[in-house]
């Protein structure tokens, strides 16, 4: 099949941001968001015949779907070794252009309703198509090198989205936060990719992904510190995916990313950048599986695990809706890392690789529609917080419905999309991990309980007086919410385990009753606590904060990683280990070449006068010399 047309679908975004960014005080507002919105939707009509093409027309052959590479070399480093840049079609890459196209699409048909008024408005959408050129040119990348650039490019993208409000002095610092933490992470990406180049002679994801081949097979020729140098880089891969995915312990930067615009928040922080770590660990996903029995994908399953539970407890305790969300999204990226961790790789036994991409489709769904709720409520109250709504269904009716359905979602509530996909990865956990199963259990009742918490708190709770009366979005922002809620509803009846597997030969998955009845019940008894809790205004929630005591408290200050973090920082690399480099950096070696200076100065002062610029002084010089050497040549000789 041809699918060179493909590179066109991240060049659009590529030419709106370059038309945007070029003449943005010369487009009038109003026309840069119908550029953005129709260069997107390009992208996504693209994107759609795409899928349809690769699912059902020609993607599979005998029975399995088949790679598609467009390829040229970019850059030669050996006679083995080289660069391409391409686009890679397969299942996951497939399924992303759709996430990515679709949760763009409707973000920049929100903003225009959402962002109206606002002087950087063309600017704005500037960044958006930069950041939708990046994120769509990562899934499509053809080797580590290429899916590193984009990576980076993604980054870049995501600090001038979440610093766009660069008036704002936390806006400010949230932007740095996230771009220094994520480039730490991405320095074990990078040293990871050198490694993988070293030893395997190749980039290049078909390549290395082959079971078969000699990157796979030969995995434990060489050898350090009991493992080997494959499964160390893909540690240090995973460690660059963690950080984007704002895993334990890289998960800093996410809360605070919430500075930025909300539908910045829906677009980056809930369905396409953070889940590129996720999409990382699936594209490599052969060499995790096979490469020393999995250790490095069994590193993934419990970070995955415990960051998951971690998130749950805070986002309990938050009160901004934001953050509640971001938590929210931290909790449910867990999931997703955890499915991956514990999935086999053949039939049924990939269960988890299928479920992971499941989850990673509903949750970017619904996730973007909570964000994007969110975002209408913010847009009629002017405030963040859960003591200053109550209330708002009776106002924004729309608004109400479309968050309802979004939190029974990713509360697993049948038959919304969250209940199947959700169901997947428990199923996958008991089946190869039983601790990890528990506490997938244990969060979905967590993720219904604070989910709930959040709608009741908005909508319904205490009845609020507010200053100017709330009213609903306009349609450019209503929009968006219910053609994605369109989507919980029914995306959960995706025939996915036919479509997109680990050895992309498709199984027929089955409705696991007993898992299912006990995910069910857990998720259910979590939104009753949270109606008998925030349904109506009362003091139980109060008293149970006050119950756990200083745990509560704990959890509310996020367990003081940011403290931590600036302790360590600031009190012990700064002030124990750079401050003291920079003493002898400062004294010694600056110390030693300023000396060399001024005593060159010093001599200089003294000896200046031999360069008189006089001709008689030279003159005498010369026949002075002259005479010396001739006294010393007459001395020798006569001796």
């Amino acid at each position: 099949m041809d699918f060179t047309y493909v590179i066109l679908i991240p060049l659009i975004p590529l030419a709106a941001f370059l038309l945007l960014g070029i003449f943005n005080q010369k487009i009038k507002p109003a026309v840069s968001g119908y550029i953005g919105v129709a260069g997107l939707s390009a992208s996504a009509a693209l994107s759609f015949y795409t899928a349809y093409q690769y699912f059902f027309v020609g993607g599979k052959v005998d029975g399995v779907y088949q790679t598609f590479v467009e390829k040229t070399t970019w850059m030669n480093f050996t006679d083995t070794l080289a660069i391409d840049m391409g686009i890679l079609i397969d299942p996951i890459s497939v399924m992303m252009l759709i996430v990515v196209s679709i949760v763009s699409l409707m973000v920049h048909i929100y903003s225009r309703g959402y962002m109206k008024g606002d002087d950087g408005y063309t600017r704005f959408f500037a960044f958006l198509g930069l950041f939708s050129f990046s994120m769509f040119g990562l899934v499509l990348a053809t080797n580590l090198f290429q899916i590193y650039i984009f990576w980076e490019l993604v980054g870049v993208s995501s600090y001038l989205l979440i610093g766009y409000y660069y008036t704002k002095t936390s806006a400010v610092a949230a932007a740095k936060k996230a771009f220094i933490v994520t480039r730490f992470a991405d320095l074990g990406f990078l040293i990871g990719i050198l490694i993988i180049g070293y030893y395997t002679g190749t980039y290049d994801f078909e390549t290395l992904n082959n079971p078969e081949g000699s990157a796979i097979l030969s995995w434990s020729s060489t050898s350090f510190m009991g493992l080997s140098f494959l499964t160390w880089a893909l540690i240090l891969i995973f460690m660059g995916g963690a950080g984007k995915s704002a895993m334990f312990p890289l998960h800093i930067w996410l809360p605070d990313a919430m500075e930025g615009p909300t539908p910045v928040s829906a677009l980056i922080h809930a369905a396409t950048m953070v889940v590129a770590g996720v999409y990382l660990v699936a594209r490599l996903f052969p060499m995790y599986y096979f490469i020393e029995d999995g250790f490095a994908l069994n590193i993934v399953a419990y970070v995955g695990g415990f960051s998951s539970l971690f998130a749950a407890i805070i986002a309990i305790t938050q009160t901004d809706i934001k953050r509640v969300l971001a938590f929210s999204t931290m909790s449910q990226l867990g999931y997703m890392m955890m499915a991956l961790g514990v999935s086999g790789y053949d039939g049924h036994e990939g269960v988890g690789y299928m479920a992971s991409m499941f989850h990673l489709f509903t949750h970017a769904m619904f996730k973007a529609l909570l964000f994007l709720g969110a975002g209408s409520v913010i847009h009629a109250v002017h405030s963040n917080y859960l003591k200053d709504m109550g209330g708002l269904r009776k106002y924004m009716p729309i608004t109400n419905i479309t968050f309802l359905i979004a939190a029974l979602a990713i509360a697993g509530v049948f038959p919304l999309s969250g209940f199947w996909s959700k169901d997947e990865i428990l199923v996958a956990a008991f089946e190869h991990n039983k601790l990890l199963y528990f506490v997938g259990v244990f969060v979905a009742g967590l993720t219904a309980f604070y989910m709930f918490r959040l709608y009741f708190g908005i909508f319904w709770g205490k009845d609020t007086q507010y200053k100017h009366v709330p009213h609903e979005s306009p349609i450019s922002m209503t929009l968006p919410l219910m053609l994605l809620a369109f989507i919980s509803i029914v995306g959960g009846f995706i025939p996915f385990s036919e479509l997109i597997t680990a050895d992309r030969a498709g199984f027929e998955a089955h409705l696991n009753i007993p898992l299912a009845i006990v995910a069910t019940v857990v998720g259910l008894t979590g939104i009753g606590l949270a109606y008998v809790f925030y349904k109506k205004e009362n003091d139980l929630a109060d008293r149970f904060a006050n119950a756990f005591g200083p745990f509560y408290k704990w959890a509310s200050n996020k367990f003081y990683f940011d403290e931590i973090y600036m302790f360590v920082t600031k009190k012990i690399i700064f002030k124990r280990i750079a401050w003291p480099i920079a003493f002898f950096d400062k004294k010694y070696v600056d110390g030693t070449m300023e000396g060399i200076g001024n005593k060159t100065v010093v001599i200089s002062e003294k000896i200046k006068g031999m360069q008189s610029g006089k001709v008689q002084d030279y003159a005498f010089g010369f026949i002075a010399g002259v005479v010396v050497l001739a006294m010393v040549f007459i001395y020798l000789w006569t001796n």
